[in-house]
């Protein structure tokens, strides 16, 4: 991938807005050519990093295209290169901005001024007096779209990644609306119940004047046709005949990451009775080497008629059976 612009500023691969501005200001402050006399060609050098870094990660169309396909894949279109993103037809072309513009933007200053007027700015703790720098009044933001996302009881319980294809309308670099495609991944933790949420800053429709929407993914419950969710536990529902619940049963059960189990009913079954088999529910998101409980439910099914003769035979056998 080449370099690793999330490790240059420290932060996760899903950071927000907000926390790649927290950390380009840490960072900046700290390597920033003027504050850095002794080492200043190596501070200039991780200050121009640092820059490139957010100048990328800040975009959501460079930061798409670096996800994809890292750093040699997004510079290929600054010269108009043969590549995912470097034909002609890509309506994308990477031009890295001036370190000192984007710190000028969150310090205050303009490009056209010296580095002088820069060197006093770090000196004095640049943006914290905010003096006559008054920052521009933020856009205000469109409201977030919030959309199921359907997931099965396996991929919730193994971890999946998935991969879902969104449009929408952006402004081109004539400021008329022009729709475009994105595939957004998203990874499943093991565990994920229903209702947790995955955001996708700023990914909804550009409006003018507007900040884009966010995209909110809501995680949605698919049926299972043998298992049932009751927070970390699974509950399943097991029909057994009223001699196999007098005399015992084995039976197996194929667990929702393809395992075999097999399950011994030793004791007598009351109607309404459950077994519980330890650690062998749904992985607990906060530590997935826990987990929950399987709970079997056993339904007895009795039969509809006996002759008199069973009627007699059972008499004979239950007639001394104690409680």
């Amino acid at each position: 991938m080449g370099v690793d612009y999330y490790n240059i500023l420290k932060v996760s691969r899903s950071a927000t807005e907000e926390d790649l501005k927290k950390s380009y200001k840490r960072q900046a402050m700290k390597w920033h050519p003027d504050k850095n006399r002794v080492n200043n060609k190596e501070a200039e050098a991780k200050f121009k990093q640092i820059s490139e870094a957010y100048d990328v990660l800040s975009d959501p169309q460079k930061r798409q295209i670096y996800d994809l396909y890292g750093e040699e894949g997004l510079k290929a279109t600054e010269f108009g290169a043969a590549g995912p993103y470097g034909n002609s037809d890509s309506g994308f072309l990477y031009n890295p901005r001036d370190a000192e513009d984007i710190f000028a933007e969150f310090f205050g200053g303009s490009s056209g001024k010296s580095r002088a007027s820069h060197r006093n700015g770090v000196n004095g703790e640049a943006g914290r007096n905010q003096g006559n720098n008054a920052k521009p009044k933020p856009k205000a933001k469109a409201a977030a779209i919030e959309s199921k996302l359907a997931c099965t009881l396996e991929e919730l319980y193994k971890g999946a990644r998935k991969k879902l294809k969104i449009s929408r309308v952006v402004p081109d670099e004539f400021g008329k609306p022009k729709t475009v495609e994105e595939i957004l991944k998203i990874d499943l933790k093991p565990g994920w119940k229903k209702g947790t949420k995955i955001t996708f800053p700023e990914k909804g429709n550009q409006e003018p004047g507007l900040t884009p929407a966010d995209l909110i993914f809501v995680v949605d419950e698919k049926l299972h046709a043998v298992f049932k969710r009751d927070g970390n536990d699974l509950v399943v529902h097991q029909k057994i005949s009223l001699l196999e619940a007098l005399t015992g049963q084995t039976f197996t059960l194929t667990t929702l990451d393809a395992r075999s189990i097999t399950i011994p009913v030793i004791d007598i079954v009351k109607p309404g009775r459950e077994l519980v088999i330890q650690d062998e529910g749904m992985p607990i998101s906060k530590d997935p080497s826990k987990r929950g409980n399987l709970i079997i439910k056993f339904e007895v099914i009795f039969p509809s008629r006996l002759t008199l003769e069973q009627k007699s035979d059972l008499k004979r056998v239950l007639g001394g059976a104690v409680n």
